[in-house]
């Protein structure tokens, strides 16, 4: 049985944040999702126009149907929008008592927008706090709570004993308004915890705080403890961020379906993988001969790849034998570090930019690539410092450095003519192992 978690909030009519967020969120993380409604709005990715609240009513309606047919591990709460609603909410709370109330004091929408009134804030803080198991203000929301502000990371902690001392049993507060990296910290009973974070470069994105009280109620609901919760809940944030999706002319969305989306993405890059090397060996004569001594790889990263173990490659490398080719093992990531540190720092210019290949190197080789107009660029490995020589997979991290820096651009190919104990060889790269694939074969075809 999936566990039941209530989401209690407003509806997004352009499906980036809110109900809509919520429901998704707790789907994707094995939860079976219960919504009540405290308000409609009308909004898209450029912002809110209008807001149309349900009547008090009608919420604790809603509230007793879901509360006498279902018993929610969790609630977590979104827009409420007024002192009615609030009071409503409280007295149906007060009445069902569920183990864990996550609050997330959403008081206004990115664009400016109200989404809580300003007379129902002492509502918030008085009636609804004290019975909440965790509160999940953004810094902003931290700040109009409680009147400090906060200007550094070091703020945070008298931040966060004065909303503890409006009685949440913990106040987890999103730092992420503040400059440098985004750090969170958590205040429980045990004290205080901090959540490190990485600063994904993607602007403004419409949804993540929903998400993250939803990934967080999500996670509480499946038995975690409280700190675990967090730190899995920044982390799936931190990860749809980074894949936010922009289906409108104006902010970029969240998106919640991330993980699924990165599992596929696995498949797809080894499927890419596989038929790139098909046809390779479609023409694998021609293509031997490119084949240097060490051994080539073919290598695709995943998108926004951050690590080796994010690119996949062929294990043991493609070798030549006899008049062909062979790929010593399978598709794996992790497989290739070598050629996956060329990708993940070229990645760093260019997202883009995902495949290589690194080839034989030869002036006949430079020269009909030149002819069929690729891009070329290279390093001199004489010129290497000494400490990057001494450290392990520095060296060709230097030289990529070295080529994009000077040429202001990503080239198709980048080549060294080695050095004592390096092999000189051609890297040829590409957004996929077909572009890569199709510019080796171009060559094959001129020699």
């Amino acid at each position: 049985m999936r566990p039941l978690v209530l989401t209690i909030a407003g509806s997004d009519s352009g499906g980036g944040a809110g109900i809509q967020v919520d429901l998704e969120v707790l789907t994707l993380l094995g939860c079976h999702g219960l919504s009540v409604l405290t308000a409609l709005t009308a909004q898209n990715s450029l912002g809110v126009l209008g807001v149309e609240p349900v009547s008090p009513g009608f919420l604790r309606q809603q509230l007793r149907a879901v509360f006498e047919d279902f018993d929610p591990q969790v609630v977590k709460t979104g827009m409420l929008w007024s002192v009615e609603l609030i009071e409503v909410m409280v007295e149906e709370l007060s009445r069902s008592r569920p183990r864990v109330l996550v609050v997330d004091p959403v008081l206004v929408a990115k664009g400016g927008h109200r989404l809580l009134k300003e007379e129902a804030e002492n509502a918030l803080k008085e009636r609804l706090f004290p019975l909440a198991t965790v509160i999940t203000p953004n810094l902003p929301e931290a700040e109009a709570l409680t009147g400090i502000r906060a200007t550094s990371r070091g703020d945070l902690p008298l931040m966060a004993e004065a909303l503890k001392a409006l009685g949440p049993k913990a106040v987890l507060i999103k730092g992420g308004h503040l400059e440098g990296e985004p750090w969170d910290l958590l205040m429980d009973e045990e004290g205080f915890f901090w959540l490190e974070g990485e600063r994904v470069p993607q602007g403004e994105v419409h949804g993540t705080g929903c998400a993250f009280s939803a990934a967080l109620a999500g996670f509480l609901a499946k038995g975690l403890g409280l700190r675990e919760a967090a730190v899995r809940a920044k982390a799936y944030v931190t990860e749809g961020i980074r894949r936010a999706k922009s289906p409108g002319k104006g902010r970029a969305f969240f998106d919640p379906l991330s993980p699924l989306e990165g599992d596929l993405s696995r498949w797809e890059v080894v499927k890419r993988l596989k038929a790139a090397y098909r046809k390779l060996k479609e023409r694998e004569r021609e293509v031997a001969l490119l084949i240097p001594e060490v051994g080539s790889n073919l290598v695709f990263a995943l998108p926004g790849a951050r690590t080796p173990e994010e690119v996949a490659g062929i294990e043991g490398r493609i070798v030549r034998v006899r008049d062909g080719i062979r790929k010593v093992g399978g598709i794996s990531f992790g497989a290739s570090r070598h050629m996956a540190r060329l990708v993940l720092e070229v990645m760093k210019v260019a997202p883009e930019v995902r495949s290589a290949m690194n080839v034989a190197y030869s002036p006949e080789a430079i020269e009909r690539m030149r002819a069929l107009g690729f891009r070329i660029g290279s390093f001199d490995r004489r010129k290497e410092p000494w400490d990057v020589k001494a450290k392990e997979g520095a060296s060709l991290i230097w030289g990529v450095k070295e080529v994009l820096e000077g040429l202001g651009e990503v080239p198709d190919v980048i080549y060294d003519k080695g050095d004592i104990g390096k092999e000189p060889m051609i890297r040829v790269l590409g957004r996929d192992p077909e572009e890569v694939v199709q510019k080796v074969l171009e060559v094959v075809r001129r020699a």
